[in-house]
């Protein structure tokens, strides 16, 4: 068995590594370098507990067993998940998290003796209220999650689901809960600790059932910040140095994140731990698409125009992901600069459906990181850019965010692509992006539309070129 104060030391030295690991991923460089950093904290981390037990007994073989099954499948989800499913495979991952935090809350309370928290009855006023806490977030975690998946996953519907005081019932549930805590720590009686987790487990639903699709990418966010909360209650309750440093830096960070997305989507940050919002009219359009001509062009034209420009931006949106067409951009992109064309990259923080979504793809077509610009490094450029070639983006490209205070969209900083001399876009059809509005920049006057599937839409063009 190891030692207290080794134990201890190696726990540091994880948690260290967690820290350099969120350092790299902050930035697609050092992100592959990140990923060993937390890698090898993680291994060190599972070691450590292990040794620190001692005697499993039987129980041993158990672990084993379930660390080879659980390790397994997470393995072959990993090889197997497409590029375009990872915001609601994050969605899974974040609801087993908050699962795990109940389930060790739920056992620390049935057996306090395992985890020398007391006795039956009598368990210590401190670690009952972490354990309260870590049960309570973890399942809204667990419960929001499955409804963020649903919804990612198109098993249910990406739009707000409402209701008349719906605000006035969470926070009614918010303050049972807190009651609820408060006399589990004087009687400690089981049925209130039960009810604790029930009520939690339906707050997660109903915090996000409200959210509306266009902003899922936050709700992966937060719940990415719950989950990491949990983790670190469930720590205290446990008293793993590990654990609670790592919930920690899950929670700060994605707590962080999460803020910085609002920002860049002009919402509330209380909002969204409230939930609830996002849910505006979807129909604020004022005219139909029957009403509005648009100007079809082909691969022909768009090669044209792209071959005679000094200057293009590329803008990748979700479409891009479905069709997996990053490296036929990159080939396009190549090609195009044979020919002289500068070539650049914009990403609005929210392209996708969770954030870093389109650097990771274009990453993965080995595109040269100075060549990728965030939303307020690039936006001053559309404005002297030839063409923009919009591949599969829809509401980060949206006029009507600055000029219709109805839509769902509105205040959300976007993309200047209107501003250029011609735009080019990608799409199958005018059917609306995932916020359920038109698009206005479909029908502007220097906007061509290319309706096809992005991939072979791109690949065309490369043979024109």
């Amino acid at each position: 068995m190891m030692s207290a104060n080794l134990s201890a030391l190696f726990y540091l030295v994880s948690g260290i590594l967690f820290i350099l690991a969120l350092r790299g991923l902050s930035s697609p460089e050092t992100s592959r370098q990140g990923n060993y950093f937390g890698i090898t904290g993680m291994v060190i981390a599972i070691l450590v507990t292990f040794f620190s037990v001692g005697n499993f007994g039987t129980g041993f073989i158990y672990v084993l067993i379930f660390l080879f099954i659980g390790g397994s499948v997470g393995a072959f989800i990993a090889f197997k998940i497409p590029m375009t499913a990872m915001p609601e495979l994050v969605a899974g991952f974040h609801s087993l998290v908050g699962l795990a935090a109940v389930f060790v809350a739920i056992s620390a309370f049935l057996q306090p003796e395992v985890f020398n928290l007391g006795s039956s009855g009598n368990i210590k006023l401190a670690s009952l209220i972490e354990m309260s806490l870590g049960a309570a977030i973890g399942a809204i975690t667990f419960s929001g999650s499955i409804i963020a998946f649903l919804k990612l996953r198109g098993i249910m519907s990406g739009a707000p689901i409402t209701f008349k005081g719906q605000h006035f019932i969470n926070l009614f549930l918010g303050i049972i809960i807190l009651l609820l805590i408060y006399y589990l720590c004087r009687s400690q009686l089981s049925n209130i600790f039960w009810s604790i987790v029930l009520i939690s487990f339906l707050i997660g639903v109903l915090l996000i059932i409200p959210i509306g699709g266009a902003d899922m990418p936050v709700v992966i966010s937060m719940l990415n910040s719950y989950s990491g909360w949990a983790a670190a209650g469930i720590g205290f309750t446990l008293e793993n140095s590990a654990l609670i440093i790592t919930g920690a830096l899950v929670g700060s960070s994605g707590a962080i994140l999460s803020y910085i997305m609002c920002k860049g989507m002009n919402r509330s940050f209380f909002n969204v731990i409230l939930g609830g919002w996002g849910a505006t009219d979807q129909n604020s359009s004022s005219q139909t698409k029957e009403q509005k001509p648009v100007k079809n062009g082909n691969a022909d034209d768009a090669a044209f125009l792209m071959k005679n420009a000094s200057s293009v931006i590329i803008v990748p949106g979700y479409g891009m992901a479905v069709a997996q067409a990053q490296h036929a951009l990159r080939e396009m992109v190549d090609a195009l600069k044979k020919n002289g064309v500068k070539v650049s990259y914009a990403i609005h923080p929210v392209a996708g459906r969770m954030p870093g979504h389109m650097n990771v793809l274009l990453a993965e077509a080995n595109v040269p990181y100075d060549e990728v610009f965030e939303l307020e490094e690039i936006n001053n450029d559309f404005a002297n850019c030839d063409v923009a070639y919009v591949i599969g983006a829809n509401d980060v490209t949206n006029p009507v965010a600055k000029t219709d205070p109805q839509s769902p969209i509105y205040g959300m900083p976007i993309l200047d692509v209107e501003k250029s001399k011609s735009v080019l876009f990608v799409k199958r059809s005018l059917s609306p992006g995932y916020a359920g509005i038109d698009n206005d920049l479909f029908y502007r006057d220097n906007t061509l539309m290319l309706f096809a599937d992005a991939k072979k839409m791109t690949e065309e063009i490369v043979k024109n070129l």
